[in-house]
């Protein structure tokens, strides 16, 4: 399994929208993606909660049973909608892509 975690920085604004209101519109899009791309396993978006000039504001943790899922899943057509407006939104990505045991992945 390989669990694959984004972290993005925001902009404080951008494409007409708040800081705010362009990270609820990313979560939405991004789990309206687990019905339309069977690769993902599992998904989970979160938001920081202390706000600190370390912090980074948004971070998504997905699954997937392997590599090529995972990269299935990048090139989809909708997923690509999606990062192209994430990239608009945003003036920060760390990404870290690694291996996990399925137990680890259904805790």
């Amino acid at each position: 399994m390989i669990r694959h975690v984004v972290l993005w920085k925001f902009k404080d604004s951008a494409q007409g929208k708040t800081k705010e209101q362009n990270m609820a519109v990313v979560r939405d899009e991004l789990y309206a993606l687990v019905p339309l791309i069977s690769e993902i396993k599992a998904m989970e978006i979160v938001f920081d909660v202390k706000h600190t000039s370390a912090s980074m504001d948004v971070a998504l943790i997905a699954d997937f049973e392997s590599l090529d899922t995972l990269g299935v899943y990048a090139v989809h057509p909708e997923h690509v909608k999606v990062a192209d407006y994430v990239g608009k939104v945003t003036e920060n990505r760390i990404v870290i892509d690694y291996e996990i045991n399925k137990q680890e992945a259904e805790k």
